[in-house]
């Protein structure tokens, strides 16, 4: 005999990282039909960064946009801006923004990480791995000053220089990245209840991935090496020889290990700049006002960010537009929950660490 049950999810649920909302239709367990409300939280913050904000304070707005990914929304807007300037930035700066957009992929991937632990049951788990993101929390406070919107980098630059002193320092901690990652890793690679169980879940084709456009550790996790760090120029990730991670599967197993993997090439860069850091200074002077269209993207920590901006001399710019990777992605989310058991539906929504706050703006 047929159950069909209509189960809701969220926006606010013990199993869910962001507010969103499922709509759920179930057969015996298996979800057959699914609908997703993202509305939850706009704030209207690009047609404040239209009418309230002069340029120069556009980065620190948009870093708002997201706790979790704020160095990487403030470069992007950076980056698009500084085209329309024609401005030059020194390469000591370039190196810095790299230095941060790394920590902030390293604390990003721990907690989608920790939320997958505490959805298969282990609280311990969960607990141990956001008392280690604290050290990451650390080194952000020691670079830029702040722990969360961080505020670091500004056009022309970044705002704080690197003190030589600090080598020691960031080595002692990516020491213990290194080491808890490794053991972490061990237990997402043999144990069952938390990683095993779940090869084969939520999974995605190749094929299916181009078509529905995914982006970030998702992509990656089909076996396709698409990540923007290694199609621009916007920073110098090809001076420091940046590997692009991949897995197998598509699955929830996969993008797990994509993730924990990317923590320990994330480490390596940072490494790199600290030893390869140039002289120089870490700002260019800004003279006048942005003039034409700039499009810039940039790999935040769940995928492409694309910022697209106009500006017309004028000190406040003419248009402010953000696609996040969380809102190419929800599509695909949606399409893979269906068929699924419905005791899988919180680890894949977790593995596709979803970010609502950025989405919804």
């Amino acid at each position: 005999m047929t159950k069909v049950l209509n189960v809701p999810l969220g926006s606010q649920h013990v199993a869910l990282l962001e507010p969103v909302s499922f709509k759920l239709t179930t057969k015996n367990e298996r979800v057959v039909e699914v609908t997703a409300d993202v509305g939850y939280v706009h704030r209207g913050i690009e047609k404040a960064c239209e009418t309230k904000f002069k340029f120069k304070q556009i980065p620190f707005v948009v870093s708002r946009v997201c706790g979790l990914c704020s160095i990487t929304h403030a470069t992007t807007s950076t980056l698009a801006i500084e085209k329309l300037l024609n401005l030059e930035v020194p390469k000591k700066a370039k190196y810095l923004r790299i230095l941060a957009l790394e920590l902030d992929r390293i604390h990003s991937h721990m907690l989608c990480l920790a939320h997958t632990a505490e959805n298969a049951g282990y609280e311990a788990l969960f607990m141990r791995i956001l008392r280690d993101r604290e050290h990451v929390m650390e080194l952000q406070e020691i670079l830029t000053g702040n722990r969360v919107h961080f505020d670091y980098v500004c056009i022309g630059g970044v705002n704080r220089d690197f003190d030589n002193d600090l080598n020691s320092t960031f080595e002692k901690y990516l020491k213990i990245f290194e080491n808890f990652t490794t053991e972490i890793k061990e237990l997402f690679l043999n144990n069952w209840s938390l990683s095993l169980k779940y090869k084969g879940v939520g999974a995605i084709s190749a094929d299916r991935a181009l078509e529905q456009s995914l982006a970030g550790p998702l992509i990656r996790a089909c076996g396709l090496k698409i990540d923007v760090r290694s199609e621009f120029d916007f920073l110098p990730y090809s001076e420091l020889d940046f590997n692009i991670i991949t897995s197998d599967g598509g699955d929830v197993y996969g993008r797990n290990m994509v993730r924990l993997d990317e923590i320990f090439e994330s480490i390596r860069l940072i490494r790199a700049v600290i030893n390869n850091l140039p002289e120089g200074d870490i700002q260019t002077k800004v003279k006048g006002n942005p003039d034409g269209e700039a499009i810039v993207r940039l790999e935040a920590p769940r995928g492409e960010l694309f910022y697209y901006i106009k500006g017309s001399k004028k000190p406040n710019l003419d248009r402010v537009r953000i696609k996040t990777p969380t809102f190419t992605n929800i599509p695909s989310m949606i399409d893979m929950l269906k068929n699924q058991e419905y005791a899988n539906v919180p680890a894949i929504i977790a593995s596709f660490d979803p970010c609502l706050s950025c989405t919804a703006k």
